[in-house]
């Protein structure tokens, strides 16, 4: 999968954890594969045990680019309570300050309580992990200084406000992303997501914003590398 990725031309990848075990085998395959950089951090709707410091001494690895995946659910069935999960949000907001790291922030049903977290913790930097919101919430969190990443869902013809997001973002503040191996492009419905079908995304992003591929893969390249700054 990272030689199909790195053959269609997505040279940097980013695996990210939702739990400690799965922090692990992010950090292990980062370790393994040159092309391939992990994420440590605790999905709020996983149920397994919080682990704030082992989470913490694992962000500490030299190929550890980001706290996430992390947030809040509102809206998944089974998550912790809404309380429990703030908790934890603003444990691990403060653990990525400490150690200078961008957040990859999951939101379901819980935008106004994740731009308040983001808000109450100075120094904070990251992304909306497959945003899907209008344009109203893409200003908010841009103006607190974070990115938007979109994934295969801008691809969906009935997505039209996702798609004028997409026109409007900041040239510099734009990700592209699978969520593999889930976010698969409208064409790949059905077919399990992987990096190498970041394309299809790409492709029509770049037809919305008036502009090749080329550029659009150099630019956001350049804002991947100006927020996982770990990234060589």
């Amino acid at each position: 999968m990272v030689e199909a990725a790195v053959g269609a031309g997505v040279t940097r990848m980013i695996t990210m954890g939702v739990d400690l075990e799965r922090s692990r085998a992010a950090v292990s395959l980062a370790r393994r594969f040159e092309p391939v950089w992990a994420g440590v951090g605790h999905q709020p709707s996983e149920a397994s045990a919080f682990e704030l410091e082992a989470l913490g001494e694992l962000a500490r690895d030299e190929r550890v680019v980001a706290i996430g995946e992390v947030g809040l659910d509102f809206e998944q069935p089974g998550s912790p309570p809404r309380e429990v999960q703030t908790e934890r949000l603003g444990r691990l907001f403060d653990l990525a300050v400490r150690l200078d790291l961008p957040v990859s922030i999951h939101n379901r049903g819980a935008a106004a309580q994740v731009a308040a977290a983001i808000a109450e913790h100075r120094g904070l930097r990251g992304v909306m992990h497959y945003f899907a919101l209008e344009w109203d919430w893409a200003e908010r969190f841009l103006n607190l200084g974070f990115y938007l990443s979109f994934a295969g869902l801008v691809t969906r013809p009935s997505r039209h406000a996702l798609r004028e997001v997409v026109k409007r973002c900041p040239p510099d503040r734009l990700l592209l992303e699978t969520d593999s191996p889930y976010g698969n492009a409208h064409k790949r419905m059905g077919v399990p997501n992987q990096p190498a079908f970041l394309l299809d995304t790409a492709d029509l992003v770049a037809e919305l914003r008036g502009m090749t591929v080329a550029e659009l893969a150099a630019q956001e390249s350049a804002n991947a590398l100006a927020l996982f700054r770990r990234i060589k």
